[in-house]
């Protein structure tokens, strides 16, 4: 060490660290589009290549440039009715038939890059942002709904999509029960102003709560914009349970329903788990997954010490305290058991923490007493004398 004759000042990085959260208000839009007439497709290839994830910070300046025909311009349109969130556009040719256009929204690897809806997953290396709203609207078949979720499971994102085909309650429920995934949002029935109208609305819906009050929101009973019919009648009175509404909430399908303007009711996952029923414990697991894993990146490789465990410990919990107190969770708390961190384990180099939350539910059925009474009568006769005399 270097003679020193007066004072060393260093600066040790110790302590919690602040845990940054990334945002949540990511859409993932897969679509496809036609030039306008009298563009050779020149101005779309350039606003939206093909296959590629496309990154769009102002939606309504997008949309001119979205072509005419195809789901990408209305599926736009539907987004900035809700407001201006950010999206990252993945536009797939249109196919021969069907077929072929279903096909060309899986996608796949080609020459070393992803195709097709799997383009979303070189997203984040390519733009910087991880989409985490995903959808494709008007072109989510049974097939495509199901490449959709493996796709969001790897992006920890959620999912929306239609009912395919379908044009009945009941079919609607038995669409629901072909699917199992914490991850996913079946809406039926879909807005008359076009195939994948409902789901568009809810890319921008959800997103805009997210921005507006937060993941732990559901996406349910908030007024959505642009929606003027439904394809089909879905009975609703919020003090009858036996409803059509009812029932598709019932069988894990959220409706669109008519209360001081249309919204979006339901609440439920296609998952199976009770933990998972809820759309906003799914979003909040993922929302708390990241921002802490991401800040504890920095602890990696450093010196294993009682001090380190302690900056986690303390770290974790403040993040966890601050979303209890903003309304984010119920309760949260971070812990280091000696028990699952024994000697061997630790000096190999292997720590285990464990921290729990509690996310908040919503509030889906209230129960209100309603009595008749006559007690509010009594001593009627003496208010009248008092006030006579």
């Amino acid at each position: 060490m270097a003679f020193l004759h007066g004072i060393n000042v260093s600066e040790p990085l110790t302590g919690a660290r602040p845990i940054l959260e990334r945002s949540t208000a990511i859409i993932g839009l897969v679509a496809t589009a036609g030039a306008a007439v009298g563009d050779p497709t020149t101005k779309l290839n350039a606003a939206f290549p093909l296959d590629r994830p496309t990154l769009i910070t102002d939606v309504r300046s997008a949309i001119g440039a979205a072509g005419t025909t195809g789901t990408l311009r209305q599926a736009l349109e539907a987004i900035a009715d809700q407001g201006s969130p950010i999206v990252i556009v993945v536009r797939v040719a249109v196919g021969a038939d069907a077929a072929a256009t279903t096909a060309n929204v899986l996608g796949g690897m080609v020459a070393g890059k992803y195709t097709g809806m799997q383009a979303l997953l070189a997203a984040e290396a390519q733009l910087g942002i991880r989409p985490r709203i995903l959808g494709a609207p008007g072109l989510d078949t049974e097939v495509v709904t199901n490449k959709l979720l493996t796709i969001t499971k790897l992006l920890r994102g959620f999912a929306y999509a239609s009912c395919d085909g379908v044009t009945t309650v009941g079919a609607a429920i038995a669409f629901a029960q072909g699917f199992n995934a914490r991850e996913l949002m079946l809406i039926w029935p879909e807005a008359t102003g076009w195939k994948g109208q409902g789901v568009a609305t809810a890319l921008g819906r959800r997103a805009m709560i997210d921005q507006e009050i937060g993941w732990h929101k559901s996406l349910s009973n908030v007024p959505i914009a642009g929606v003027s019919g439904l394809t089909a009648d879905v009975h609703f009175d919020i003090r009858d349970m036996s409803t059509d509404a009812g029932l598709l909430n019932e069988g894990q399908v959220t409706t669109i329903v008519r209360m001081n303007g249309y919204r979006f009711w339901g609440n439920r996952t296609t998952s199976d788990e009770p933990q998972w029923a809820f759309e906003t414990a799914v979003r909040t697991s993922q929302a708390i997954q990241d921002a802490i894993a991401e800040t504890l990146a920095s602890f990696i490789d450093k010196p294993m010490t009682e001090g380190l465990v302690r900056d986690i410990e303390e770290t974790v919990n403040a993040k966890l305290a601050q979303w209890v107190a903003e309304g984010r969770l119920i309760g949260g708390r971070c812990w280091f058991d000696s028990a699952a961190n024994p000697a061997a384990q630790l000096a190999a180099g292997k720590l285990v923490i464990d921290y729990d939350f509690t996310p908040v539910a919503p509030l889906e059925g209230l129960q209100l007493n309603q009595r008749i009474t006559d007690k509010y009568y009594s001593g009627f006769g003496d208010m009248l004398d008092a006030a006579t005399a």
